[in-house]
């Protein structure tokens, strides 16, 4: 089977990679952003003719989240307008698309997990662009897209709150983070192992939420991550959002139900906890704390 991937450079394209390449049957063509501008209809348009994937997974994303405040239309072009060019591209050659999105399609006001169902509501520009690009995708390929919204997604490359926290561990004393916004961690190379998994399902192209098991605090899980470098989990303080204004609202509450994933058979995403243990494990070069100089 034939994948392209585009956005091959971040954490998710990285460790997408590495699970395939465990497939002696998969073909991977991988394109980091400045191979595959999915923002130019032509670009994909010939990659498409050239390399005649079956499957097209999107991990590209303007994941800035504050920046997008500032950039919505830079945000807009690569988390909507993008993701519409795919969907039009593979609706003529039958390609199956993997489109990634986020729990900041939801407002963040729940007491439940939100289920797939359940109404958007984002509250942020980086959620508004998301939930266009999902909306477009369903729209223009609708038997063929699959869309995954997932959550607090981190890994071995790129920039993502467990590197955020290592450095900070190696240069403060303490630090203060948040512990009224409850979500889901998710470790990339579970995450991509699952997106394999529901290409090769048969299950019907629509939206799953696929995230890791459980759900914690920021401040409990940079707690864990001091922990599992060694370092005093009580160094990390918890304080309120209103005590941390950032430029785009955070949701409060944001855990994804995984209850229709289970229903469709599909196999579960170990436990936030264990995942982030297997992290450490599995790369402890990439995960060490900054040295302070």
């Amino acid at each position: 089977m034939r994948w392209l991937i585009a956005g091959a450079r971040g954490q998710l394209g990285v460790d997408l990679q590495r699970v395939l390449a465990a497939r002696p049957e998969a073909e991977v063509h991988a394109f980091g952003s400045a191979d595959l501008d999915i923002t130019d209809r032509a670009a994909i348009e010939r990659a498409l003719a050239d390399l005649r994937p079956e499957v097209v997974v999107n991990c590209a994303a303007f994941t800035a989240v504050d920046r997008a405040e500032a950039e919505p239309e830079r945000a807009y072009a690569v988390n909507a307008a993008g993701p519409a060019l795919l969907a039009a591209a593979v609706a003529r050659t039958g390609a199956k698309l993997v489109q990634l999105s986020t729990d900041y399609v939801f407002a963040g006001t729940a007491a439940e997990p939100y289920s797939v169902s359940a109404t958007p509501d984002p509250q942020s520009v980086y959620g508004q662009t998301k939930l266009a690009g999902e909306r477009a995708v369903r729209e223009l390929a609708p038997a063929l897209a699959y869309v995954v919204r997932t959550s607090w997604v981190y890994g071995a490359h790129g920039n993502n709150f467990v590197k955020t926290m290592l450095r900070l561990e190696g240069s403060r004393d303490t630090l203060s983070v948040v512990d009224d916004q409850t979500g889901s961690p998710t470790w990339t190379v579970d995450l991509a192992g699952r997106l394999v998994d529901l290409v090769l399902s048969g299950q019907p192209a629509g939206t799953y939420h696929c995230r890791g098991g459980g759900s914690t605090t920021w401040c409990r899980f940079a707690q864990a991550i001091f922990t599992e470098v060694g370092a005093d989990p009580a160094r990390v303080r918890p304080i309120r959002t209103v005590d941390y204004p950032t430029p785009a609202p955070r949701p409060a509450y944001s855990v994804l139900s995984d209850g229709e994933w289970a229903a469709a058979g599909l196999p579960p995403m170990r436990p936030w906890r264990q995942a982030l243990a297997a992290a450490f494990a599995a790369d402890r070069v990439a995960y060490q704390p900054a040295v302070s100089s």
